[in-house]
């Protein structure tokens, strides 16, 4: 059965509140929640990018039963993959075998401030490696590859090694990345508009690689943007941490200022055209079916923007029941 997801977005919250709607949702119902890892927010003038893998620390000591997953990690350049398999690790022990790794090719805001940003053919190669590292190193394994072309490792292994089996994860938005995902992880992250666009282009492929490669069926994790809000002036105002994720060139781009200006330079109504909008959560009723109908998602998550982040758990709880009885 498919179990729903809540989207901790630490471009949008600071991470204190991260943590206290991580406890909502546990009490609301929903299975598991997912924390963006983001060293800058989508624009500079509103919204937060606090360290992903602290709020995860702090929510793993906050709750007791909701599942938790980094949504995602790029371990290719700020973040070595080694670390990123220790704090995965760290995660797993805190959180009482509760965490799923996340992980992802990387976005420009975050990771060319502090280096290059290569293209995507680099950072796919860079990718197949560090999934290489993750794995052995989550399973106990001693690794060691001094002649790996980017990321050699002297005998290593973790000495507070997980508890339980972590599984990891890849992001793809298409399917070059949704096939690496079936080939060599434990399953796959995409963000879902168009069921059968996603289902054609990532969700099929991911399984159909993995059939191929003589694997287990991947895990599919869905996310849903949704703006929960009144009216437009509403709207816009939830968005407001989020205008410059749509933007043209939002891969690429370095500065959330350039983003910032972007999306105010294209406007409100682009802006407003690019998010589905709901006043109540039943109103996602049928596209949620449509979803776990044509998609069979292992987890489904929503990332909601609100004015409101903690009342909006609770009320979108109430969506999940009703999925569940349906």
């Amino acid at each position: 059965m498919t179990r729903f997801g809540w989207f901790l977005g630490s471009e949008e919250w600071q991470p204190e509140l991260l943590v206290a709607q991580a406890r909502r949702a546990e009490e609301a119902g929903f299975d598991t929640v997912l924390v963006s890892d983001h060293l800058q927010p989508w624009v500079d003038d509103v919204g937060a990018a606090g360290f992903g893998w602290s709020t995860l620390g702090a929510v793993a000591t906050a709750t007791r039963t909701v599942g938790l997953m980094s949504a995602v990690a790029c371990p290719l350049f700020r973040q070595h993959p080694v670390m990123v398999a220790q704090a995965a690790a760290t995660l797993d022990r805190l959180s009482g075998g509760r965490f799923a790794l996340g992980v992802g090719t990387g976005e420009g805001i975050n990771e060319a401030p502090l280096g290059r940003f290569p293209r995507y053919e680099e950072r796919l190669a860079r990718m197949t490696e560090a999934l290489g590292l993750l794995g052995p190193l989550l399973a106990g394994a001693t690794v060691e590859r001094p002649d790996a072309p980017y990321y050699p490792v002297s005998a290593l292994r973790l000495h507070s090694p997980p508890l339980t089996s972590v599984p990891v994860y890849l992001a793809a938005a298409g399917p070059r990345s949704a096939a690496t995902a079936g080939r060599l992880a434990d399953g796959v992250v995409t963000s879902v508009k168009d069921p059968e666009e996603t289902g054609r282009t990532v969700v099929d492929v991911a399984r159909a690689a993995a059939r191929a490669a003589g694997r287990t069926p991947p895990t599919v994790v869905l996310t849903s943007f949704v703006v929960l809000a009144e009216g437009e002036d509403e709207a816009i105002r939830a968005l407001g941490p989020w205008r410059g994720l749509r933007t043209p060139g939002r891969l690429v781009a370095s500065s959330p200022t350039r983003l910032r200006r972007n999306a105010d330079r294209l406007g409100r109504d682009w802006v407003l055209a690019r998010y589905r909008r709901v006043t109540q959560p039943r109103q996602l009723l049928d596209f949620c079916e449509l979803v776990r109908d044509r998609l069979r998602p292992d987890v489904f998550a929503l990332q909601v923007a609100a004015l409101d982040g903690a009342a909006a758990v609770e009320r979108f709880g109430e969506l999940v029941e009703l999925l569940r009885r349906r």
